[in-house]
């Protein structure tokens, strides 16, 4: 005999007959729906149809029989036409059979209400009825205060949709719908089908307040409603935009003093690789929360949820980056001086983003010319605040403080570290520091980068620029500032390029080998753009502040 598309509860879980069995299911394609929530505390079997496609009577009836206890069986069913007609027949046919047999039919779609000849379409919220109508389940009710209970949340429950792409099926050389680069469908349901309108790209901010403000109007939800939402991946979602997209859910909600209580986020009912989300929002009262918090011991549901905390989000109270002086001008006129070199720096980097960005693509990762042109436009926006600072030291180390907490990766910690080592080279120094005691501060900071960072000349990292261009410095003698500066941008490109004939021996260039030979070091080049910048923001300039040439 074949074996049927129907999974059930392990025999040591099985019910006892005091206890109703719960039975569910659909089309495939929604993984991880609807076997995912079989198991103690939720299902006791799902029935699986091909893709997108309500499984057979036959099947239906066979998981009725299998499962069915004395108390009987309690079938969830999504409200298409299909799914209708076959757990529907099936169930006729188990109570001939003299089984007791109960059907619950999930309609909760906010984007057709009941506008709808078919009605509404069941959808997302046929987890959390697995959920309601399980935890019930496992406590012994009976089966009409199950589906009273069930029949209370769904009245208060809705899920609006919005899709950033179509689905293929499985053989098909073309989806149900296309989208432009820059449209969104909104409203669609679970099969693949395009949605009840076509509309321009968003920020998820703006998605969240449609999809909130669709199911608020949709279900009368006025302020102070205690409620529970669950953002729901159609299934090319990745899980960092499905957390942000959650985050402005409960933002849109609390801002409509919606309560809300538990929060889920995940693939739950997808619709094979669609790129998109549906938001559910339930009401509830204090017993429908008590059984969402039951444990479930399933695959695709968490077994405990707990209710939120009634404060909210915990303000965690950071430092500052810095102190400034009161007076609002400049504390030294070196101070300036520095600052005026420091966003000649910063533009080089912001104008550069792209070129390192593309360099980094092909050796790493990608995110180099996007985190220092972040750490660079933050040093720019502090820029009345670093022009206070009351010397050379105090200013490098408030510029460690921004660079730390805004550059990400490996490049934050290094520039940090790199910015610090030199201030703490400069601190006691009284007036401006001499160009020799900028000199013998990078090669602090250069050497500094290198035992905390691992790297060494040769290893086709930032040091390969670092490194000589803090040597050509130390070896300038009595060349005057411009001179020297111009002697190490040129040191530091020629290390830069050194790099594109060595094999990466640390960092994600490593992770490519060969590949990255004839590729010149992302980390390096950006080193030699910023002693590039500072070198044509001294020929521009006349004296230092120190009456020495530049």
């Amino acid at each position: 005999m074949p074996a049927l598309p129907i999974i059930v509860r392990s025999p040591e879980s099985k019910k006892q007959d005091d206890r109703v069995a719960l039975i569910s299911g659909g089309g495939s394609g929604h993984e991880p729906a609807h076997a995912g929530y079989v198991g103690t505390g939720m299902l006791d079997a799902a029935v699986l149809g091909p893709v997108f496609t309500s499984p057979s009577v036959d099947n239906v009836y066979a998981a009725i029989v299998a499962t069915a206890t004395k108390t009987g069986a309690l079938l969830i069913v999504k409200n298409y036409t299909g799914d209708r007609l076959n757990f529907g027949l099936a169930a006729e046919m188990a109570r001939v059979e003299g089984i007791p047999v109960e059907m619950i039919i999930v309609a909760d779609d906010a984007a057709l209400g009941d506008s709808s000849g078919a009605g509404r379409r069941g959808l997302t919220a046929t987890v959390l009825v697995h959920k309601i109508a399980g935890a019930a389940a496992e406590r012994g009710w009976p089966p009409a205060q199950i589906v009273a209970a069930v029949e209370r949340l769904l009245a208060g429950t809705a899920t609006m949709g919005v899709a950033l792409g179509p689905c293929y099926l499985p053989g098909a050389t073309a989806p149900n719908f296309a989208l432009g680069d820059t449209e969104i469908e909104w409203g669609l349901g679970i099969h693949g089908e395009a949605g009840s309108e076509l509309g321009e790209i968003a920020r998820s901010a703006d998605i969240a307040e449609r999809l909130v403000d669709t199911i608020v109007a949709d279900r009368g939800l006025s302020a102070g409603t205690d409620v529970v939402a669950l953002i729901n991946s159609l299934g090319g979602t990745p899980d960092l935009d499905l957390r942000i997209l959650q985050g402005d859910v409960l933002a849109a909600l609390a801002a409509r003093d919606l309560r809300v209580h538990m929060t889920w986020a995940g693939p739950f009912l997808t619709s094979l690789e669609m790129p998109g989300a549906s938001l559910t929002v339930a009401t509830v009262d204090a017993e429908l929360l008590e059984l969402l918090a039951d444990d479930a011991r399933v695959v695709a549901f968490p077994q405990t949820t707990p209710l939120l905390g009634p404060s909210g989000a915990v303000t965690v109270a950071a430092p500052e980056l810095f102190e400034a002086d009161t007076d609002g001008g400049a504390s030294s006129p070196d101070v300036a001086e520095i600052h005026e070199f420091t966003e000649a720096i910063a533009d080089a980097l912001i104008n550069a983003e792209s070129e390192l960005t593309d360099l980094d693509r092909q050796v790493g990762d990608g995110d180099l010319g996007t985190n220092l042109a972040r750490g660079a436009k933050a040093v720019c926006a502090a820029s009345a605040r670093l022009y206070t600072q009351p010397d050379a030291a105090r200013y490098l180390t408030a510029v460690s403080d921004i660079v730390r907490r805004e550059v990400g990766g490996t490049s934050g910690p290094l520039y940090s570290l790199l910015l610090l080592a030199m201030a703490e080279r400069l601190a006691g120094i009284d007036g401006a520091p001499s160009p020799a005691d900028w000199s013998a501060a990078l090669g602090d900071g250069s050497a500094r980068v290198q035992v905390v960072g691992g790297a060494a000349p040769g290893d086709s990292t930032m040091i390969d620029a670092l490194h000589p261009a803090a040597q050509s410095l130390a070896a300038a003698g009595g060349a005057s500032a411009k001179q020297r500066t111009v002697d190490a941008a040129d040191a530091a490109r020629s290390g830069a390029t050194s790099t594109a004939t060595l094999k990466p021996s640390l960092g994600r260039s490593s992770y490519v080998g060969d590949r990255a030979i004839g590729i010149p070091d992302p980390g390096a080049v950006a080193v030699a753009l910023q002693f590039e910048a500072l070198a044509r923001a001294l020929a521009l300039s006349g004296t230092s502040t120190n009456g020495t040439a530049r």
